[in-house]
């Protein structure tokens, strides 16, 4: 069967299309192979990278524990190294996938601009945590106040940028360093003794003698108590509806809260036992008959 001229220039036509495709893989697939190749070897350095960084982090740690460093020093300089080895890292890939080194400057220097005007947020934190680091206001362990937000709990880490508190509830509360130095912050365990000050009030028509006998003896039968330091019952108060009593003496710091509650039941017990009137608001309806 012959073809004709039109169907001949058609397979031509066809057959060059095809060679056209055929030469177009062919030269892609250098490059593509080329590609996977790169990607496959950043694939392994960024997983053998990151092991190795997680083994120098733990050294440096241990080092630092070795040298006897403070709890919050480590963790603030532990993640700040690993920070850093990681950028580190990522520089190393972008030069391994084919950027030029000039490329990854200017890459660098565009996204620390548009980072440092992104995040002035970040970087007042990060100097906060340096401050932290320096000036030590608490430390790993301590119970702190946070003055503006009434955050509290016990301070778990020190990063760069925030430090995480644990509450007695087991809540955990992340604040931003930052606002850790621009506010005052109570630290209630960086002294090892509080002073326990209690107060009661008594009604105007009870004995003031027999109460203050009643809360000298339970201060005094207190086993917590710190025999050394200055303790005293007194008058704090003539105030509208009753007599307020004073009751002050000195506790370690762990002891504090327990000792504060049981004090406060037993003042309770014992001045129902003697017949004192603890006062509390009270309204009154007077009803007059026309």
């Amino acid at each position: 069967m012959l073809l004709t001229t039109t169907e001949i220039d058609s397979i031509e036509d066809v057959t060059k299309e095809v060679s056209r495709w055929q030469q177009y893989i062919d030269d892609k697939i250098p490059v593509v192979l080329n590609f996977l190749l790169e990607l496959a070897i950043a694939l392994v350095i960024l997983v053998v990278g990151g092991k190795i960084i997680k083994w120098v982090v733990r050294l440096f740690h241990a080092f630092l524990d070795r040298k006897g460093a403070d709890v919050s020093v480590v963790q603030f300089l532990s993640s700040s190294l690993k920070a850093g080895l990681y950028f580190l890292l990522i520089v190393s890939l972008a030069m391994q996938m084919g950027l030029n080194q000039a490329s990854v400057v200017a890459v660098i220097g565009s996204v620390g601009v548009g980072l440092g005007l992104a995040l002035q947020g970040g970087m007042a934190n990060l100097a906060g945590g340096v401050l932290i680091l320096l000036v030590k206001p608490f430390r790993v362990g301590d119970y702190i106040v946070e003055s503006s937000s009434k955050d509290e709990g016990t301070v778990s880490r020190i990063d760069m940028f925030y430090t995480t508190l644990h509450t007695i509830d087991n809540k955990k509360i992340v604040i931003p360093n930052g606002k850790l130095t621009n506010n005052s912050v109570t630290n209630i365990t960086a002294m090892d003794l509080r002073q326990l000050d209690l107060r009661v009030g008594i009604s105007y028509e009870d004995d003031l003698k027999r109460a203050k006998d009643v809360l000298e003896r339970l201060m005094d039968q207190q086993v917590k108590k710190l025999d050394d330091k200055d303790s005293r019952v007194f008058v704090d108060e003539l105030a509208d509806s009753s007599v307020v009593l004073g009751c002050r003496f000195w506790v370690k710091t762990e002891d504090y809260w327990p000792v504060k509650w049981e004090m406060n039941e037993e003042i309770k017990c014992a001045f129902d036992e003697a017949g004192i009137k603890i006062p509390y608001n009270q309204l009154e309806v007077h009803v007059k008959k026309q």
